[in-house]
């Protein structure tokens, strides 16, 4: 999270409210089959996520990306402002 880019998704998102909005969106299974590391696959939990992607760049990237994503997504599902 960079305090310079306000605007930036990822602004004041910490990375356990990501895997519990993405889990709760997707799913563990459909999480594991998108993003294909164990700790989504096998016995999945918040916890033992949020100590793998804190140790691996690779993995915390694409979990991000994915958010980004989700959150496009959910935009259009939301009814049009008037």
């Amino acid at each position: 999270m960079n305090p310079n880019h306000p605007n930036d998704p990822l602004h004041g998102v910490t990375l356990e409210m990501m895997l519990n909005e993405l889990s709760a969106y997707y799913g563990w299974a459909e999480l594991g089959r998108i993003v294909r590391i164990r700790c989504f696959q096998f016995d999945p939990s918040v916890k033992s996520s949020l100590v793998f992607l804190r140790r691996t760049p690779w993995a915390r990237q694409a979990v991000e990306n994915l958010y980004r994503q989700m959150l496009i997504a959910k935009s259009w599902d939301r009814p049009p402002q008037a």
